[in-house]
């Protein structure tokens, strides 16, 4: 199934799938809170189909685990550090997820994200589980543009390489989110060539959640929603930041995001010393993004991490916001340069601040663009229309 596949698909949500053999289905995550974050609507869909799903992730947060329970989903926590490369620890997660996978038998496993797809796909395989479908939300750091070309790094990525291929062989479906990593797939033969991966357009987005909403009046609002990274793009937002304000003094600058324990990631102390500057509203975390994308006017990632179809981005386009992002895999898949938002070099700070620069001086851009994001959104990004791409490349509807 290829990219047009998923225009040529009813969106409708409330419409019932055909039956399919019930089974006993294994989604496997690197992070527990992204079963409800991004997989929610997928996993109702299996559940109520009468399938027994069994979800595997890292830490134990009882919130996660009371949202899969209501809706039939078994939560069990395995050993994983998401990132490092301790052999020890990823010996671990592989045993754990064999272990587990000897006990109740899966009938086929859905893993998502580097680590899951690789220790989870060769632990099926050791097992004989024939089913097994990915979800490539993206390759990983390692293969990005920027993930440096040093010894240690190509050694990192031959390792990495070898891995994803013992993990793929004969897999029944592997989805890719965007073209450069289909590519990657194909150029380092992680499937064997008369194989293709199957492209969805990202985890999608539910468009009733994030209901169209018109910006706000008064001074421009920017926000950035991620993971405290380096790599995501928080210093040069800050930097552009900075030179914006320069021409636009009420010009505000937001930034919504967890701390992270990834060597990239951005301290305590960096974003205490923005505040003082007086330059970063940090708005912390939450549990429901949407408040803060109606109070924003452009949402911005300038990220350089090697991003699948960032999901902070599909919300931003369903509330109608206009995006300004990086002209790289993923984030570019989201924007059409002039119609709904503007891409931008990565870690080029001037480019950034100009294209922020252009929202602050013309206030009724935010609004003409942020309707072409919402009409982009209705027509890629609707959830329940990718869904029904994934359940019938993974042969779960008759």
């Amino acid at each position: 199934m290829q990219t047009e596949d998923v225009a040529s698909l009813t969106r409708r949500p409330d419409a019932a799938y055909p039956p399919a053999r019930r089974r006993v289905i294994a989604i496997v995550a690197s992070l527990a809170a992204s079963l409800t974050l991004f997989r929610l609507e997928l996993l109702k869909r299996l559940a109520s189909a009468g399938h027994d799903v069994i979800a595997f992730a890292p830490e134990d947060d009882p919130r996660v685990e009371q949202a899969l329970a209501e809706i039939g989903v078994r939560f069990i926590r395995i050993p994983m550090a998401r990132t490092g490369l301790n052999p020890l620890e990823d010996i671990r997660t592989f045993w754990s997820l064999r272990q587990h996978f000897k006990r109740v038998k899966p009938d086929m496993i859905i893993p998502y994200t580097m680590k899951p797809i690789i220790y989870a796909g060769i632990a099926a395989r050791t097992l004989g589980i024939k089913e097994r479908c990915f979800l490539v939300t993206g390759l990983g750091h390692v293969f990005s543009e920027v993930g440096g070309r040093s010894f240690k790094a190509l050694a990192i990525r031959h390792l990495c390489v070898r891995l994803y291929r013992m993990a793929f062989r004969r897999a029944t479906v592997v989805f890719v989110y965007n073209d450069a990593d289909a590519e990657d797939i194909r150029r380092y033969h992680m499937l064997p060539d008369a194989v293709s991966p199957t492209m969805v357009h990202g985890s999608g987005v539910d468009l009733e959640h994030f209901a169209f909403a018109q910006p706000t009046g008064g001074g421009p609002v920017f926000l950035m929603v991620a993971r405290l990274l380096r790599d995501k793009g928080v210093v040069e937002y800050i930097e552009a930041a900075r030179i914006v304000r320069r021409s636009f003094p009420d010009a505000r600058f937001q930034l919504l995001g967890h701390f992270d324990s990834n060597p990239t990631a951005i301290s305590r102390e960096d974003i205490n010393d923005w505040i003082s500057e007086g330059i970063l509203d940090y708005l912390g975390t939450t549990d429901d993004v949407r408040p803060y994308l109606v109070a924003c006017n452009v949402f911005v990632l300038p990220s350089y991490y090697r991003e699948g179809i960032p999901r902070s981005i599909l919300e931003a386009l369903a509330t109608g916001r206009p995006v300004i992002t990086t002209d790289l895999p993923g984030c570019r898949d989201t924007v059409e340069p002039g119609v709904n938002g503007m891409t931008v070099k990565p870690l080029d700070v001037m480019a950034l601040a100009d294209a922020m620069a252009l929202f602050a001086r013309d206030p009724d851009l935010s609004e003409s663009m942020g309707r072409r994001s919402r009409e982009l959104a209705e027509k890629k990004f609707d959830v329940h229309m990718i869904n029904r791409v994934l359940l019938a490349g993974m042969g779960l509807t008759d």
